[in-house]
């Protein structure tokens, strides 16, 4: 274990909120190892991480361990406790949630990263950290360390949109929509798109975060290159019907979870939304996605 801070946790007493639990202070973690983590719902980083928080949630409380979730939202949507909750109880997370709209407990522990870990012991010092994905094995030995027992570690296996990457096939970049953060966007038309290029196909108002779509219609293309494909999505107040296509053809067998193998999927909440899972051979592929009804919000694409 290395000693990356070894300095006091700031706490939470800047969070906004708190969900399934009611608000945590220093008294009711004192004397247990805290594991923390920083997320946001529609991060797919964060989504492939939580298989292993979740299971060791569940597999050391009752040795001592609480989690704490810090829901830091990156995307406008994200401040909404209702999205939250929705998505709290759609990924089966039972352990305490601190809203961190104002992002007070992000810069209380300097935090950059969606997902990071921070392991507190039980004098409340921050003796690990880890940013990102992976590191599994070596956390849970922390976990352990920390809590003093030593076991094998907890068996985890992700599915949909929470399995492993292919990380030998990934090429293609997260892909923000919004002008604030927006790359390799062109008016090329889909046949004549560049790996990695990508363009707004019909009647659409950018804004910083994301995109809205102003007529029925409309839609987006992107030329990847991975196994699969997400696209963070916010109907609004309705569902919103899509479909999309590989190549210009229906999915198939390379549908996602959220669309069915003739390529119909329907965006009736705000998440991230699974698309594209390619079962054979992975190459550049040209995706597009039509929507059959105006007001759709679209944020980020990421890849797997």
């Amino acid at each position: 274990m290395s000693a990356a801070r070894s300095v006091r946790t700031p706490g939470f007493d800047g969070a906004t909120g708190w969900l399934n639990s009611g608000p945590l202070t220093g008294q009711d973690t004192a004397g247990r190892v805290v594991l923390v983590q920083f997320w946001t719902f529609t991060c797919i980083n964060w989504l492939r991480t939580l298989p292993y928080v979740r299971a060791w949630s569940e597999s050391y409380e009752h040795d001592g361990l609480r989690v704490i979730g810090v829901h830091t939202p990156e995307f406008p949507y994200e401040h909404d406790l209702d999205n939250i909750r929705q998505a709290i109880e759609a990924m089966r997370i039972e352990y305490p949630i601190a809203v961190d709209n104002d992002y007070r407990v992000w810069n209380a522990f300097a935090n950059n990263y969606w997902p990071a870990l921070y392991f507190v012991d039980r004098e409340g010092l921050i003796r690990d950290e880890h940013f990102g994905e992976g590191r599994y094995e070596h956390s849970e030995r922390v976990i352990q360390e920390l809590l003093g027992i030593d076991r094998e570690p907890v068996a985890v296996v992700g599915t949909g949109v929470e399995a492993p990457a292919d990380w030998d096939d990934l090429e293609s970049p997260e892909t923000y929509v919004g002008h604030a953060r927006a790359e390799r966007r062109t008016d090329d038309p889909p046949a004549s798109l560049r790996t990695n290029h990508w363009s707004l196909l019909g009647d659409w108002t950018v804004k910083g975060a994301g995109a809205v779509l102003n007529e029925a219609g409309g839609g987006i293309a992107y030329r990847f290159h991975a196994r699969d494909l997400h696209l963070a999505m916010n109907p609004g107040t309705t569902s919103v019907p899509f479909r999309i296509s590989v190549g210009g053809e229906a999915p198939d067998t390379s549908h996602g979870d959220d669309v069915d193998s003739s390529g119909n999927g329907l965006a009736t909440e705000p998440r991230l939304y699974q698309l594209i899972r390619q079962r054979g051979k992975v190459e550049d592929r040209t995706f597009e996605i039509t929507f059959l009804e105006p007001g759709i919000e679209v944020s980020v694409f990421t890849f797997g």
